[in-house]
């Protein structure tokens, strides 16, 4: 089968190494133009493509889909069949050209989480298990009848990156046996159950704020579903009384009635540091001040006194 592929982060990577590696014939990838990006505006390569220009792929990067020049050369390349990992939205002038479809790989176990973010969705909501999806593309996101799935399961201590490397390698896995089953011609596509589905929307700023009124269980299902990236954050007000960020990355629970107002702190200057929310107190392991390193809280305390009164905004 002629091949075009579809992605931009590392989390594609995986499954287009998976097709050259099992010498498929992979004839475009299609992913996002470069663009400047961090401090220094240098301009950034997706992963994608850096993975592409290394194999020697025919690489095409289109500001906008619909471009009808973009369009041409895609029909030109006269593929049987589209995969589409981690990228955008596709109009249906391009997931409708050819002849077997367009499949995307969702990282849910659809039709749970269909949106942008089911990865963290997944742990922010407590689920026990996850997982990847393969599903031919029609017009309505992420609603297309199922090739494939396979389950992962998600511990109380899994965090967003570590679900993201498992859904990643398990994905790529997906990817080749659903080109072996569309190859061979003996699949089956079963329609989802609309009335189970659960939105996974984007993440915004305003989700990533720790609210400290809420439940012990809640919080840290927020701070590993958000970490390492884009990661939840708290505030606090410092003596010129500015508001200072500090992102949560790594914590621990613990379930028990106190008398501390939301969000003020338990610490020996030293070892531990703990925030009181409505049942209990979170243990803050690894945070970030703004314009800090990541660093333990060992490292943080050595640097940064905690005075009695010293509370996180709630």
């Amino acid at each position: 089968m002629r091949i075009v592929f579809m992605g931009t982060p590392e989390f594609a990577v995986a499954s287009l190494d998976i097709l050259i590696q099992h010498q498929y014939d992979v004839v475009g990838v299609v992913t996002v133009p470069d663009k400047p990006a961090g401090r220094g505006q240098q301009v950034q390569q997706s992963a994608v493509k850096k993975y592409a220009l290394e194999k020697g792929l025919n690489i095409l990067q289109p500001e906008k889909l619909k471009d009808e020049q973009f369009v041409n050369e895609l029909r030109k390349l006269n593929a049987d069949i589209q995969f589409v990992v981690a990228f955008r939205m596709l109009p249906e002038v391009v997931w409708n050209m050819p002849p077997l479809g367009t499949y995307n790989l969702h990282g849910s176990l659809l039709p749970k989480y269909r949106g942008a973010a089911p990865i963290n969705w997944a742990i922010i909501n407590g689920e026990t298990e996850s997982g990847v999806t393969t599903f031919k593309l029609k017009h309505d996101i992420d609603t297309g009848n199922v090739l494939f799935q396979d389950k992962v399961k998600i511990s109380p201590t899994t965090t967003a990156g570590e679900l993201h490397d498992d859904l990643m390698m398990v994905g790529a896995n997906l990817i080749l046996k659903s080109v072996k089953q569309i190859e061979s011609g003996d699949y089956e596509l079963k329609p989802q159950a609309d009335t189970e589905a659960i939105h996974a929307p984007k993440i915004f700023k305003e989700t990533c704020l720790v609210n400290w009124n809420h439940s012990v269980e809640s919080i840290y299902n927020l701070i590993r579903g958000l970490s390492p990236y884009p990661a939840s954050f708290t505030t606090y007000i410092d003596k010129n009384n500015l508001s200072i960020p500090i992102k949560l990355f790594t914590v621990e629970k613990e379930c028990c009635q106190h008398q501390f107002h939301i969000g003020a702190i338990e610490s020996d200057s030293k070892t531990f540091l703990k925030v009181a929310c409505s049942n209990g107190f979170i243990h803050i392991k690894e945070l970030q001040m703004a314009g800090k390193k990541r660093m333990s809280i060992e490292e943080f305390l050595r640097g940064f006194k905690v005075f009695p009164e010293f509370v996180f905004n709630t």
